[in-house]
């Protein structure tokens, strides 16, 4: 049965008729777990990091479209969406923002609101999978949208939103500071060091042995790595190799791991745009690749690294920094799918566009392509 609901945004007030504002109503569990679930990591990112005394008092939607995090206009009711397009809607007060998390519009973050003294507060804050996989298509305004899971968040600055936070030190503030957009270091709370990786694509991975740049393991070891360890969810992970055995009761992520497995499995890569390449180039850099590097970036699923095998950074001219701190010491090859959608390259975002890596690997792999051979090959790189 409907009821009215009553939203205040930056000290305007919307009366809004909703069946239900707070549900979330997914059909696929797996989808469920992606984009809501935070595995009881709440307890971290309030208890200790205290981000929702952050975000109350100073992150306003600006702020938080200008460090990239994305707002699900799917979630946000017709309403509200007129008084934004109106200019109704203050998008510099953290009141606003606080009012998106209590509609579950933030991609990637939930939180818990209250009514307190007659405000709406925010007192639990916590992250999902969605946070760093997920983006938008940019439909209603740059970085409001329709939900585009899988895609990776280049535009997300994780480190300076860490930043944010009262609980680290000014040492490690300077760290997060340092990463940039679309970029994260998953062992830095580990290990203490800094090689931060480009925030990977979570699609077309059906096919796929092993989605990480250093193939530890499938991808429910990731996904189990990342919600105890970086995610700070409540659950187990252990890795002798990496000398991490993380046991909590209840365990709330490894239930869920096959089901977020089965909906990451269904996560197809996008196909280029019409438009977006030259065909008759493409054609002719099929051939190309075909000669010069169809031997790594084999059959289907583009990767060797489903044979098992594995390459030391010399191999192919990248830094092995971040390597040297993983328990397999090498890189796999990359699944070649999305290209077009998701610069820059390499796990560490050192390659800035397709063209910089093709000239690279023509350089290190001595393959003697000429600069129209190149550029044929960047046309079909592109259609993957």
């Amino acid at each position: 049965m409907p009821f009215n609901v009553r939203i205040v945004l930056g000290g305007g007030v919307i009366a809004v008729a909703l069946t239900t504002l707070l549900a979330w109503g997914p059909t696929d569990d797996g989808q469920e777990v992606f984009r809501n679930d935070t595995f009881g990591n709440e307890k971290f990112w309030t208890d200790t990091a205290r981000m929702h005394e952050v975000v109350q008092s100073s992150v306003s939607p600006s702020l938080a479209l200008k460090v990239g995090l994305k707002v699900d206009a799917d979630a946000i009711p017709p309403a509200v969406a007129q008084a934004i397009k109106a200019g109704q809607v203050d998008l510099n007060s953290p009141a606003t923002t606080v009012t998106l998390l209590k509609l579950n519009a933030v991609v990637g973050l939930r939180g818990t609101v209250r009514t307190i003294n007659g405000k709406d507060t925010l007192v639990r804050l916590g992250i999902t999978c969605a946070l760093c996989h997920s983006t938008v298509n940019n439909s209603f305004a740059p970085g409001i949208g329709q939900r585009q899971d899988g895609w990776p968040n280049r535009e997300l600055n994780v480190g300076a939103i860490i930043a944010l936070s009262p609980a680290i030190t000014a040492e490690q503030k300077a760290i997060y500071n340092s990463w940039g957009p679309g970029k994260y270091d998953p062992r830095f709370n580990l290990d203490g060091k800094s090689t931060p990786l480009a925030l990977p694509p979570a699609y077309g991975l059906a096919r796929v042995r092993s989605e990480t740049y250093t193939a530890e393991g499938p991808i429910s070891y990731w996904n189990a790595y990342v919600a105890v360890t970086q995610m700070h969810g409540q659950g187990n992970f252990s890795d002798k190799r990496l000398g991490i055995n993380i046991t909590q009761s209840p365990d709330l992520v490894t239930p869920k791991l096959a089901a977020l497995r089965r909906y990451q499995h269904s996560l197809q890569a996008p196909r280029a745009a019409a438009g977006s390449f030259d065909a008759a180039a493409a054609g002719r850099g099929r051939a190309v690749f075909n000669r010069t590097c169809a031997s790594c970036h084999i059959g289907v699923t583009g990767t060797d690294n489903n044979n098992g095998k594995l390459h030391a950074p010399d191999e192919t001219g990248v830094d092995g920094a971040y390597a040297a701190r993983t328990a397999s010491k090498a890189y796999r090859t990359t699944p070649l799918r999305g290209l077009a959608q998701h610069a820059p390259y390499f796990h560490d975002g050192s390659m800035a566009t397709l063209a910089d890596v093709v000239a690279h690997y023509n350089r290190v792999r001595h393959l003697g392509l000429s600069d129209a051979q190149q550029r044929d090959l960047v046309e079909f790189l592109k259609n993957l």
